[in-house]
């Protein structure tokens, strides 16, 4: 059964990101040639600082989530209603101090941007950008929770997929008809507001058992305020760079940062879908059968190590390419840099190639005893990035940025090797040190190849597909002869799963 609703999750998941990917290419593009770079610099701006109040959660949802595994897994009703009720009294709290606070941001945020873009424009963007995440929490966020534990991704996945391709087509009919960027953000909180009504309702009907009235269990949130710190962190290096580029470098420069994230990201997306959907199935065992876990995570960190190696080196050869003929006629900032991939590719590298032990770190619920590595990441990053962004402008975030995964990817492997998994680090570097050398050797060998000349989507896409299927097998092959004890149980899983089939 757990088998089956990853195989759910990860198909669902990575056809909606498929659309989503599709439909989503062409509405920067279309902001960008309609209304500019500056708004396209504003609606990621926005994004950014939204995301840093989502620190108002105080990590409720990653301390409940992981609470969750056990008695969904023992199917203890009981348990699970007493951690909902807890998570549901909190979310209505922070549903109204996320309310207040993003009116207050929308006020104040246009009076110290330096754009050309009018109050009446940026104030609503603000607002309805906010009020999307407010409603969130209040009306489905620990229906969400249930979900993730239960492994039913696909049930979020399949919803998110309507709502990407309905939205992103309301998009660009108000985009090609003129339309601002408020009323583009008024459609998508409308949208947003039936989905959320539909998976509460969604909920509510497969567990008629569910009582959010509970008596609330708040010590399986204990660990909220050491998620928390974990929470800060990460937001500081995944979203600190927009927020120094937008204040020290401006929107344009904003824009072409949010490009190259726009398209790595949809990499770690697709990356993130896969590992979404074994999540509950590790968080699930750790806590039940711990010998099996220690197998299965060996198998994820293995070969999810190669997924992201070999898709980051395919966008790292076409990323260039693509963007000549996204960005062909937009003149008022260049997009085009060949330095920028080496350095947003180092960082995706960086932070999803440590996802294996990030995962043991919190199925364990080591957030507190990893709290301080986790300030120090949070310190590198900021430090460096404010000296070097004066000096190197976008380079200089990027700098900041690395320069802290290279410490905390490095210490996140080396605590959970030795206090979680009770092996030494280097078995984790040696699969590092080996994609990396591929990784390098595919690079020199597509670095002046014809397929840098071509200028047509259809002939990209195609030499993009040929070229994945070549690279993708060979660090699968190569993490299999590095790990041949997950290749051979995988082997195994696989041939048990033929003969219960036939």
């Amino acid at each position: 059964m757990n088998a089956r609703k990853s195989i759910y999750n990860i198909l669902s998941g990575l056809l909606g990101q498929g659309i989503a990917i599709l439909l989503g290419i062409m509405i920067p593009r279309l902001v960008i040639v309609n209304l500019g770079s500056e708004s396209n610099g504003l609606l990621s701006s926005v994004n950014q600082m939204l995301i840093y109040l989502n620190l108002l959660e105080s990590g409720v949802g990653t301390a409940a989530l992981q609470s969750l595994y056990r008695p969904v897994a023992e199917k203890n009703i009981s348990k699970i209603n007493s951690i909902l009720s807890a998570v549901n009294r909190f979310y209505k709290r922070i549903g109204i101090w996320y309310l207040l606070t993003v009116s207050a941001l929308a006020l104040l945020f246009p009076l110290f941007l330096q754009s050309d873009l009018p109050f009446s424009v940026v104030c609503p963007v603000v607002l309805l950008s906010g009020l999307t995440q407010a409603a969130s929490f209040v009306v489905c966020g620990t229906c969400r929770l249930l979900i993730q534990a239960e492994g039913q991704n696909y049930v979020l996945n399949n919803v998110q997929t309507f709502v990407s391709v309905f939205t992103a087509i309301g998009k660009i009919v108000l985009l090609l008809q003129g339309y601002h960027l408020a009323a583009i953000q008024t459609m998508y909180f409308a949208v947003s507001l039936s989905q959320f009504a539909f998976i509460r309702f969604y909920m509510k009907r497969q567990h008629p058992w569910l009582n959010f009235s509970a008596v609330p269990n708040h010590g399986a949130l204990s660990q909220k305020h050491s998620v928390l710190i974990h929470q800060i962190s990460g937001l500081i290096f995944q979203n600190t760079d927009v927020l120094i580029l937008t204040f020290a470098c401006g929107l344009k420069t904003v824009s072409v940062y949010t490009m190259y994230v726009m398209l790595f990201g949809m990499i770690a997306t697709v990356i993130s879908t896969v590992n979404s959907g074994m999540s509950f199935v590790m968080g699930q065992t750790y806590h039940t059968n711990r010998e099996k876990f220690f197998r299965l995570y060996d198998a994820f960190e293995t070969y999810n190590m190669a997924l992201t190696f070999s898709l980051y080196c395919t966008a790292h050869i076409f990323i260039l390419p693509f963007l000549k003929i996204y960005t062909r006629g937009v003149t008022d900032i260049n997009y085009i840099d060949p330095r920028l991939p080496f350095l947003f590719t180092t960082t995706y590298l960086l932070s999803n190639g440590r996802s294996a032990a990030q995962r043991v770190i919190e199925y364990a619920g080591h957030f507190q005893k990893t709290q301080k590595q986790s300030l120090i990441e949070s310190a590198i990053n900021i430090f460096v990035s404010l000296i070097c962004v004066f000096r190197f402008g976008i380079y200089g975030v990027l700098l900041g940025t690395i320069a802290a995964l290279l410490y905390r990817t490095n210490e996140m492997i080396r605590y959970a090797s030795e206090n979680l998994l009770g092996r030494p680090p280097w078995i984790t570097l040696k699969k590092w040190g080996s994609y990396m050398a591929l990784y390098l050797v595919n690079l020199a060998v597509f670095w002046n190849h014809p397929i840098n000349q071509l200028n047509d989507y259809g002939s990209l896409i195609i030499a993009a597909g040929i070229i994945c299927l070549i690279i993708v097998p060979e660090f699968f092959i190569l993490g299999s002869l590095v790990d041949k004890t997950s290749f051979y149980y995988c082997r195994r899983y696989l041939q048990r799963k033929k003969q219960i089939l036939s």
